[in-house]
């Protein structure tokens, strides 16, 4: 069956373009638009998209508060969020991950790179870009705690292996490839995810790799 995806963005011409892009591949179906938040959130009770593609500014309602109300307590179906945002990365994509999205996307980012976006988040995975995550997060390192704030009591719930691993995921590296840098097989490094994603009561590696750098495990701009 065809992933269903929900256009949202106030720009028309945008959303004709994403439209067109689309509509070409033959497992993605456009199957509505939004103008506004406000009406995002119809739209989805609606039609029931899979993935919604999310512009953060718009009038009435951005897309920081849709996401978290599609994606939150009580949503009306299994939509994932994915968020869109310009070349010089928007300062509330943060608070759209922390609200729930499972990732994000540059408006100019070539064609094939959209629709592979949506296949992996409509998969269930997360979209999480290690070069574009790491330039929002330290661009944005002044709303972060600085490292001298008390650890977060969950992490101390985390085996050593677990904390490296979560150092890993935030710095954007895939499971092959902390894999490699371990010296673990893949499957080891899929569970001690899963493990990180339980414990601190997280849905995915992009929520993880915001937690690392809001508790300050991670600090924006080290290596």
């Amino acid at each position: 069956m065809a992933i269903r995806v929900l256009l949202v963005d106030d720009q028309p011409l945008l959303r004709t373009g994403f439209r067109m892009i689309l509509e070409a591949e033959q497992d993605l179906a456009v199957v509505g638009e939004a103008g506004d938040g406000l009406q995002a959130l119809d739209q989805v009770r609606a039609l029931q998209p899979d993935v919604v593609l999310m512009d953060i500014r718009m009038p009435r309602m951005d897309g920081v508060e849709a996401t978290r109300q599609i994606t939150g307590p009580g949503r009306d179906g299994p939509a994932k969020v994915l968020v869109l945002t310009t070349f010089d990365l928007d300062e509330y994509v943060v608070e759209a991950l922390r609200a729930g999205a499972s990732g994000f996307l540059l408006k100019d980012a070539p064609a094939d790179e959209l629709v592979q976006a949506i296949r992996v988040v409509a998969a269930g995975e997360a979209m999480l870009a290690p070069s574009i995550t790491r330039r929002l997060l330290d661009k944005y390192a002044g709303h972060l705690p600085s490292g001298e704030e008390p650890v977060p009591p969950a992490l101390n719930t985390l085996t050593e292996r677990e904390v490296e691993v979560l150092k890993l995921v935030a710095r954007g590296l895939s499971n092959a490839e902390i894999a490699a840098e371990l010296f673990v097989s893949e499957t080891t490094v899929k569970t001690h995810v899963g493990h990180v994603l339980t414990k601190l009561g997280l849905r995915d590696r992009v929520q993880a790799a915001v937690y690392a750098y809001e508790s300050g495990l991670v600090r924006p701009g080290a290596q």
